[in-house]
């Protein structure tokens, strides 16, 4: 292909384009710009939503009662679930802050040393 077949092509599927977009341009509807916040709620929208959501009533005595003991027995199950598994798990000795944890071995080093009397005589 020589060159200005090229470019009479690429000149053709612009005006394509183009004609394309003035079509579109002229059937679509500009949507207006929004401003900032929330939209201004129409009567028709006021009504609606009052129909979707009617008010509620406060709750009874009884009601509150029902709740709140119930609640009290979901915490009462678990503090008892918490109380037995402390008890069935042993508890671990945390060291005082600033001590060092000794090991296990370290401890039956010292009192093996302790209990043997020092070979040394001064």
């Amino acid at each position: 292909m020589n060159l200005d077949k090229i470019l009479s092509e690429i000149d053709l599927e612009i005006s394509r384009l183009q004609q394309a977009k003035r079509l579109l341009s002229e059937n679509a509807t500009v949507p207006s710009k929004r401003g900032p916040g929330r939209p201004p709620v129409t009567t028709a929208g006021a009504k609606a939503a009052k129909a979707i959501s009617p008010r509620r009533g406060t709750m009874s005595a009884a009601g509150r009662a029902r709740i709140a003991a119930a609640q009290k027995a979901r915490w009462a199950k678990v503090k008892k679930a918490a109380k037995s598994a402390a008890k069935s798990a042993p508890a671990k000795q945390v060291a005082a802050k600033g001590t060092k944890k000794k090991s296990a071995k370290a401890a039956e080093t010292k009192t093996e040393a302790k209990a043997q009397p020092s070979s040394v005589t001064a």
